[in-house]
């Protein structure tokens, strides 16, 4: 007989806070103990509320052509992206994230939950370029920069099983821009697919079992992605497929900040009031992409 959920919650609660005492840091077979009755808990609880998880979608933007201006227009995406995902209510958690020097983002993956949110945001995926004056271009000249962007729908534990055996866990300090140590703790998570040689990490989070969770998530959506694939290729080709080279030639949209204009080359079409559009209302590009699609 299953416990109730009020019960459920808090013994959620008492093995979150186990997994981040320094105490059992420290010893591994009880970090898998516990690891094993949280996962075991966390299934209980989602088949109580009704059994169906909430659609759900990794999304890893890039920094592609374009040095520093790239990486500042990856963070410019992650914030658009961020503030449609309030808009909608959506829960977005960041997973691990590379800054770079003057604050942009040579990488960053995020995992969003809500409803509509992978229906809603899987026509993002592939090259997105811009085209603006960066701020410290001192002679006015308009940079040309891309990011790529992948959006995956995140795969369940019933979608895909990975062996215990199949994966090696480690655990480090996570770490903030420059590379130095910002935690004195390890509850930074780092895990190899062995089979595939696929690295996921995940440093966001003080709770070395919410970084382990989210980690696992990466991965098996990845794997289950690549899974899907027609060649069967290993786990990085479903990004690969999607985001190409980052070169400019494969643009699939243009963000014109001095003609203050959005075009999407996919279906010809564009939009204007860009400050608008990055502040986070995509509604209309959103609808126009699942209304050609569904054709």
């Amino acid at each position: 007989m299953r416990l109730d959920r009020d019960a459920l919650r808090k013994r959620k609660q008492e093995l979150t806070e186990s997994l981040a005492d320094p105490a059992v840091l420290g010893d591994p077979r009880r970090i898998k103990e516990l690891s094993m009755e949280f996962s075991r808990i966390e299934k209980e609880l989602r088949e109580e509320s009704g059994g169906a998880a909430p659609d759900a979608a990794i999304l890893e933007i890039r920094a592609g052509v374009g040095g520093e201006e790239a990486a500042l227009f990856a963070r410019s995406l992650f914030d658009m992206y961020s503030r449609f995902a309030a808009k909608r209510q959506w829960q977005i958690a960041v997973v691990s994230e590379s800054k770079s020097e003057h604050g942009g983002d040579k990488e960053i993956i995020a995992e969003i939950r809500g409803s509509g949110a992978h229906d809603a945001l899987r026509f993002e995926s592939g090259v997105h370029r811009v085209q603006r004056i960066p701020q410290t271009e001192k002679s006015g000249r308009i940079h040309t920069s891309t990011a790529s962007v992948a959006v995956l729908p995140v795969a369940r534990e019933t979608d895909l099983a990975i062996r215990p055996q199949d994966i090696k866990i480690e655990f480090f300090r996570s770490s903030g821009p420059g590379g130095q140590n910002v935690n004195k703790v390890e509850t930074a998570v780092r895990i190899t697919h062995l089979p595939t040689g696929l690295i996921v990490a995940s440093q966001e989070s003080r709770s070395q079992q919410k970084n382990r969770e989210h980690a696992m998530t990466v991965l098996r959506s990845k794997l289950l992605a690549s899974q899907r694939e027609a060649d069967a290729e290993k786990a990085a080709a479903a990004r690969r497929e999607q985001i190409g080279t980052a070169d400019r030639s494969e643009k699939i949209r243009t963000y014109n900040f001095p003609q203050d204009r959005m075009t999407d080359h996919r279906i010809k079409k564009s939009w204007h009031n860009l400050p608008s559009i990055m502040e986070g209302n995509l509604e209309q590009i959103t609808e126009a992409l699942r209304m050609k699609n569904s054709k």
